[in-house]
């Protein structure tokens, strides 16, 4: 429980900053006292990405430790949705939240245990949230002011831009703050973009529970379009995705992208990395260093075989522009269909406005000649057989 070495690993290895300080979480965790802690996951969409990896890997390095640990699903925390962005975010259903959850302790096992002698929780804020009568929401509210609401940069820019704050939003701060205080846990774990929500839990468990509540933020790491990963944008590297397909988003990225991938992303000793970003300095090619990326961060998933079989997949149908030995088959649910809504179906876009992105971007072709229109009309007569590639490495082959 007080392995120095794993201790050192969580308190540096993909951090950004850990509240009161990383001193004072380091004499904790090698005091030997067994810690409750968390993360929290709103299931705004059906992906866990590879950036939810980092949080996830943390946890793991926990639960050798021997620690408590809790994989949080926000299914009340998700109604609400978190005022991370420029508008109001849309209220999910629970028919909605439901799909998005279904699959995510499964993707979560490929990174942490759920069973075996110290299994991580897997828990729902529903449980207590919704048991919440207006006293005890009043009692809560009064822990924190509107000011300290309105240190959140996002609610300075909408007021800046005369956009709209609605009262929910200011109250998904305190929902998640008090995750904390219903779990009674010693510490929580999350990306850079939750840091004022965890602020607010750690000061709402000083008030109900009269005790520190640590936080770890996490740095976070852009997709490869050069946005922020987002579970409902879909356009990350997903845990769901198969070990070629993670392989060829991660070789996708920017050469700039190498050095924060390996760091953030894979087990790659910090030492290895300095070394491979003085390589680069020098002159090095860095397509080598890229591909060690891709490969060890479908390692770190899918394992080591699979990320060989990966590798290989990509050399051959990329590196060596062949075309692969199997190609999947999709059965078109109907005679007649455009290219986006097969795409979707086919599981090759994650929307039809994705499917036009990628269709725009020139990114998909069939039998070599590429596609200039979403609105492309495939159907048994003339299309049966063929094959449609999208991105660099993923084929189908089209049925009806």
């Amino acid at each position: 429980m007080t392995d120095k070495k794993l201790v050192e690993k969580f308190l540096t290895r993909g951090v950004e900053k850990i509240y009161p300080s990383a001193d004072a979480l380091r004499k904790k965790l090698m005091s030997g006292e067994r810690l409750k802690i968390y993360q929290g996951f709103d299931p705004t969409g059906p992906y866990l990405h590879i950036g939810h990896a980092i949080g996830i890997r943390a946890l793991r390095i926990l639960q050798q430790l021997g620690h408590e640990v809790i994989f949080l699903v926000g299914d009340f925390t998700s109604k609400i949705g978190d005022p991370d962005k420029e508008k109001t975010r849309k209220m999910l259903t629970d028919e909605e939240i439901e799909k998005n959850m279904k699959g995510w302790k499964k993707q979560a096992a490929q990174l942490i245990d759920f069973e075996g002698e110290n299994p991580v929780q897997f828990k729902r804020n529903y449980e207590w949230l919704s048991k919440l009568n207006l006293e005890e929401m009043l009692k809560l509210a009064s822990n924190i002011t509107v000011k300290q609401m309105m240190q959140r940069d996002l609610f300075k820019k909408r007021l800046e831009k005369d956009e709209q704050i609605k009262l929910h939003e200011f109250i998904y701060p305190l929902m998640q703050g008090y995750d904390g205080v219903a779990m009674e846990v010693d510490m929580e774990i999350g990306g850079t973009d939750q840091t004022f929500n965890m602020l607010v839990g750690r000061d709402l468990v000083k008030a109900y529970l009269s005790k520190e509540k640590f936080v770890r933020t996490n740095k976070m790491m852009e997709a490869p379009d050069g946005i922020t990963m987002s579970k409902t944008k879909g356009n990350g590297i997903n845990l769901s995705d198969d070990a070629n397909t993670m392989f060829g988003k991660a070789m996708s990225y920017p050469d700039s992208a190498i050095l924060p991938g390996l760091e953030l992303l894979t087990e790659v000793f910090n030492e290895e990395i300095k070394k491979i970003g003085e390589e680069i300095e020098n002159g090095a090619n860095p397509m080598e260093f890229k591909k060690l990326m891709a490969f060890e961060i479908v390692k770190s998933v899918k394992g080591e075989t699979e990320a060989k079989k990966a590798q290989e997949y990509f050399i051959n149908t990329f590196s060596k522009k062949e075309m692969p030995d199997e190609i999947e088959i999709f059965t078109s649910p109907i005679p007649s269909i455009s290219i986006a809504d097969y795409l979707v179906k086919a599981g090759l876009a994650t929307s039809k406005s994705d499917a036009r992105r990628k269709i725009e971007q020139g990114g998909v072709s069939i039998d070599g000649k590429k596609i200039n229109s979403a609105d492309l009309e495939l159907s048994s007569e003339k299309d049966n057989g063929k094959i449609i590639k999208v991105g660099k490495i993923n084929f189908i082959k089209i049925k009806f």
